[in-house]
């Protein structure tokens, strides 16, 4: 990731903060509707599980900076998914909704720049992830 790339990631996500709670709800509630099989997965309050997703966005994006330090913690991340029955496809639909509530959240700010640092982001993120659960279920 280039130093801008990884401003606007975590210039949009400070812009987001604010209305965390509401993010999470639109999140979820877009995921769910564009991935209804994953449903199931969830199990708890639905409140309390989109406070730890926006505790875990934030870890990853103010850990940007030195990617080598969050890894470790998002690969962990990416093996406790296989647990909860995650699978690999499971991934391209909560990008899909991560980026469409950002958009949502961010409106004009949202530009085509910030989208394509997000989606670079999320990509090497989820990569680490699935790498990591591959690695668990072998």
């Amino acid at each position: 990731m280039t130093p801008q790339e990884r401003t606007l990631v975590q210039e949009s996500f400070a812009a987001v903060r604010p209305i965390s709670d509401q993010a999470a709800a639109m999140f979820y509630d877009r995921l769910f509707t564009i991935a209804p099989e994953v449903k199931p997965l969830f199990k708890g309050d639905m409140s309390e599980q989109g406070k730890k997703l926006m505790q875990m966005l934030a870890v990853a994006v103010n850990g940007l900076t030195n990617l080598e330090a969050i890894l470790p913690a998002v690969q962990e991340l990416g093996r406790k998914h296989v647990d909860y029955g995650v699978t690999t496809a499971h991934y391209q639909p909560v990008g899909e909704a991560l980026l469409w509530t950002l958009e949502q959240g961010l409106g004009d700010a949202f530009t085509a720049e910030t989208k394509a640092a997000w989606e670079k982001t999320y990509t090497l993120l989820a990569g680490a992830m699935i790498e990591a659960a591959e690695g668990a279920k072998a």
